[in-house]
This record gives C-alpha cells, sequence and structure tokens, in this order.
C-alpha cells in the first residue's frame, strides 16, 4: 500500500475506533443516568452519513474526523421542554454528571486493556534482543559487545528487542544511570551500566538514541537465498556463501556488505566478490543492477537476501494474556505520566510530542507489521486519549470534572463567567498543545 494512503487509510481506521468508543462511553452512561442524547457524532462539522434512531437520537459521521461529542438536553443551550426536564444533564445529581463526563476516558482504558489483552492471544512477532553498539558510542564504551543478549534492564527482565527499546526509552527520559544485564556470546552474564546522567538535557529521544549508540546487533555476512534470474546467481553464487570481500575490501557484516556494494557498483558493476563456501575461497564476477524493489527507490542489488534475524513471538493464553495487559497497561500509563512530567519540568524536551501526521505513520507502519503489532498501537494510543482527555484543562473531560469536584467541596456549581473564563483559557492550552505537536511532525520532515 502506498506509504501516503496507508498512513490516511489506517489514521482514519485508528481515530474511527477510538473515537466511537470514547464517545459510546459517554452516550451508554448518560442513557444510564436518565440522560437524553440528542446526537451521536463521530468527526466534526457537515454530516457525511446521518441517521435517527427510534430513540431519537441523531446518528452520524461527519466531515472532519479528527474527534467527535455526544450533544445532550442541556438547559444552558436553550430552554427545555417541560416534559423532558427529567432527561435534562444539568439537573442530574453532580455525581451523576462525574459519571458521564469521566466515561469517554474511561471506555479508552477499558479497551486499552481489551487490545493489550487481545495482542497477546494473537501474538506479536517480534526480534531477540541481540545488540550491539555504534564503535565510540556511550553504549560501546560502557561495554556492549556485539552479539549480546539483553536479559534485563534496569531489574526489569525483558525477551524481545521492542520492549528492550521502550524500556531503554524512558531510561533516556529521566537521563539517570541504566544497569543492563547482557548475556555473552559465551554465554557468560554481565551487567553493564550505561551512563545516561551524562546526556545533555532539552533533545529528543531520538538523538538521545544517536549518541546512546545501542543497535540491534547486524546480520551475519551470509547470503541466505540467491534470488532465481538476478545477478548472484548468474555469477555462481549460492545459498549460505559467506562473503568475505567486495572488490579487496573485507566484509564485517551483511550491511556492512549492501554499503560496499552501493557504494563500488556506481564505479563499475562489475564487482569481485569473494565468498566461503566449504571452507574454501571462491573469487566470483558479480555484474550489479540497479533497479526499484516493492516500490523502494532505485539502488545497486546483485539479488541476494540476508538471514532472518532470531525471532520472539510473544503469545500467551486467555487467563495469561489478562494478566499480562494489566501489567502492560500500568507500566505504559506510568511511563506516559513520567514523560509529561519530566516534559512539564523541562527535563524532557517538548520536542518528543507526535501530533496527526506522526500517530499516521505510525499507524501505517504497525499495521504493516501484523495484527499484533497494530492492536499494540491501538492500545497506546487509546491509553494515551486517556490520560489526555483526564488533564484538567477546560474544554477536554477532565476540566469538567474540575468543575464538579469544586461544586463538591463548595456545595454549589462553578459560574458561568468562570466557566467561560476557563472555557478560553483550556482552547489556548489546546491549540497551543495541537500546534506545537504539527511542528514536531513538519519538523521532523526537513532536512537537520
Amino acid at each position: 500500500m502506498n506509504s501516503v494512503f496507508g498512513s490516511v487509510f489506517w489514521l482514519l481506521v485508528t481515530l474511527g475506533v477510538l473515537v466511537t468508543f470514547h464517545e459510546f462511553g459517554h452516550y451508554w452512561v448518560a442513557r444510564r443516568c436518565g440522560v437524553k442524547v440528542l446526537r451521536f457524532s463521530v468527526g466534526f462539522g457537515r454530516a457525511i452519513w446521518k441517521h435517527i434512531g427510534k430513540d431519537g437520537t441523531e446518528y452520524q459521521v461527519a466531515m472532519i474526523p479528527l474527534g467527535g461529542y455526544v450533544k445532550m438536553l442541556d438547559a444552558r443551550e436553550g430552554d427545555v421542554d417541560p416534559a423532558l426536564a427529567g432527561q435534562e444533564f444539568t439537573g442530574k445529581s453532580v455525581w451523576k454528571r462525574i459519571a458521564i463526563v469521566a466515561a469517554g476516558p474511561g471506555f479508552n482504558l477499558i479497551f486499552t486493556l481489551f487490545a493489550f489483552w487481545l495482542m497477546f492471544l494473537v501474538g506479536k512477532p517480534d526480534y531477540a534482543p541481540l545488540v550491539a553498539a555504534t564503535p565510540h558510542s556511550m553504549a560501546a564504551d560502557a561495554g556492549v559487545r556485539t552479539g549480546d543478549r539483553i536479559v534485563s534492564i534496569d531489574g526489569h527482565e525483558l525477551s524481545t528487542w521492542s520492549d528492550s527499546l521502550d524500556a531503554v526509552a524512558n531510561g533516556l527520559l529521566s537521563r539517570e544511570s541504566m544497569p543492563m544485564r547482557v548475556r555473552g556470546t559465551d554465554g557468560a552474564e554481565r551487567t553493564v551500566v550505561l551512563p545516561l546522567e551524562q546526556l545533555p538535557a532539552g533533545q529528543t529521544v531520538d538523538q538521545y538514541f544517536d549518541k546512546l549508540g545501542l543497535k540491534l546487533a547486524p546480520l551475519p555476512a551470509i547470503a541466505a537465498t540467491v534470488t532465481s534470474g538476478d545477478p548472484a546467481q548468474a555469477a555462481g553464487m549460492q545459498g549460505g556463501d559467506h562473503l568475505v570481500s567486495v572488490n579487496g575490501q573485507p566484509v564485517a557484516d551483511f550491511d556492512a556488505f549492501a554499503e560496499l556494494v552501493k557504494n563500488e557498483a556506481p564505479k563499475s558493476p562489475r564487482l569481485t566478490i569473494v565468498v566461503e563456501r566449504a571452507g574454501q575461497p571462491l573469487t566470483l564476477t558479480v555484474t550489479a543492477v540497479r533497479k526499484s524493489v516493492e516500490g523502494h527507490p532505485e539502488q545497486w542489488l546483485i539479488g541476494i537476501r540476508p538471514p532472518q534475524p532470531e525471532q520472539a513471538l510473544v503469545r500467551y493464553g486467555p487467563i495469561k494474556a489478562m494478566q499480562a495487559s494489566l501489567e502492560s497497561t500500568w507500566i505504559s500509563a506510568t511511563n506516559t505520566f513520567n514523560m509529561i512530567g519530566k516534559m512539564l519540568t523541562g527535563q524532557a524536551s517538548a520536542k518528543n510530542l507526535s501530533g496527526v501526521i506522526g500517530i499516521a505513520q505510525v499507524a501505517n507502519a504497525s499495521a504493516s507489521m501484523g495484527v499484533g503489532w497494530f492492536l499494540s498501537f491501538l492500545a497506546m494510543v487509546s491509553l494515551s486519549l486517556a490520560i489526555l482527555n483526564l488533564m484538567p484543562i477546560p474544554v477536554l473531560d477532565g476540566g469538567w470534572l474540575l468543575y464538579y469536584l469544586i461544586e463538591l467541596v463548595k456545595g454549589s456549581p462553578v459560574s458561568e463567567r468562570a466557566m467561560m473564563a476557563g472555557q478560553y483559557v483550556g482552547l489556548v492550552l489546546l491549540f497551543t498543545l495541537m500546534g506545537l505537536a504539527f511542528y514536531n511532525d513538519i519538523h521532523r520532515f526537513l532536512p537537520s
């Protein structure tokens, strides 16, 4: 699927599912509390689809898919038919109003638990946490060696590359010394300490990762498969051949081999490649070709594929999956609050924020990686929506909850004037936050 079209499509799927679930929370609890719902809308603006239900509620899908709303019978918006006075929102007890407002984020939290549970049930294919360190990087200086397998980070056992990345990313935000237990290629375990406190403040996680230099272990220099009809096969290369050198330059791993082909082929497509087969060296002359594969930009290729990295599939039964879902939700929520706290105190850069463009890109990437990855992505976005909506900012659910908590304390509703002032402040804060996230998305496309 085209990356732009795919990003837009999966963004719409993501927002459609999560917004519908969020608004259904408000709708469902409002109905249970006896409040009449006038409209249930997924999206804002002009309706592109509309239906009047038997209960009189107008259900619609609107043109702007960046949210949604539930419109209830509300005396603040006009006169209410005396016959319907008992179904009016502001006439309900403060506890019922709190329940209705909190239901949206609550349903997002329920969806998060369900998505994580389903992810663990169907399985999420991943790579084993075999790592290497960029030469002269912080990880290399700390003692990370090529082929080390991560056993635990900061005392938490890990079995996959993506979980290890998440743990390191959270440590980078805190910029505190991080112990990492690894198992070397000799089978012996040791502890390396990443001195993250040496990182400068105010940079993005991506910049920190560059300085840290921790990466997935490179693939061995082996032609795992040789494509029929391509130059490598025509020159006599076979699957399983060990790649020794290109034009006299030694090869350390498969990435290094690909880089040498990329650099040497423009000088002359005829490459002298030495391979090792059954313990014996063999010199081959391979004529590289420049072509596009699977929609990628044209590049110099000879028609071989590397060996597959060691796989690590995370999959549980229904009971264990629920336990893992609860743990993942708790850890993800804790990490999210930690990041918010770091940004508010200036310890983490606001450049780490992503907006709609960033979400669309990750949605497309996760969908292309399989059902398990997309479910994990949905769970994380749903949790983020729940936390964002609970922030005490007027116009968000958390702002209304703040008003109702004040009402509980003082014994009377917050004045209309105070509410209006709060709404204006909330709109400014919300648009500032959205603008910053959008700016970060655009800035990532620009050359550094």
